[in-house]
């Protein structure tokens, strides 16, 4: 892989990171300050999961040029990486199924949307 594919992967990375961040803190706080509860997030969460997975993907294909399914394939999967990772190290878990079923659908999305970050801005040809 090239260094542009890196970097990527980094800014696609990076976006989902940040508006994970952003969403987990907006979330908190209408847990703490609504009548939500938690049942009722869970389907919330599965829906902004896919929109920021799907968001990462365009910003990683639009910023690759080149190769948007395996570069938004890829957003996903280290997403997915990093989550399993996060929750295994950290509370000795793996993925239930339903767990795994997201993420599928993740990288799925994050796959889409980079697909559609390259079309976005048309292929380079070298």
């Amino acid at each position: 892989m090239r260094k542009q594919q890196f970097i990527a992967l980094a800014y696609g990375w990076i976006v989902i990171l940040g508006l994970v961040f952003i969403v987990s803190i907006i979330l908190a706080l209408l847990l703490k300050f609504t009548p939500l509860n938690e049942p009722t997030l869970s389907w919330v969460t599965l829906v902004v999961g896919l929109l920021t997975l799907f968001i990462g993907g365009i910003v990683a294909g639009t910023k690759s040029r080149k190769k948007g399914w395996l570069i938004g394939g890829l957003t996903g999967l280290g997403f997915t990486l990093f989550t399993f990772a996060v929750q295994y190290l950290g509370y000795q878990q793996g993925f239930s199924i339903e767990q795994s079923l997201n993420h599928l659908g993740y990288i799925l999305v994050a796959l889409v949307g980079g697909v559609i970050g390259v079309n976005a801005v048309g292929e380079v040809k070298e």
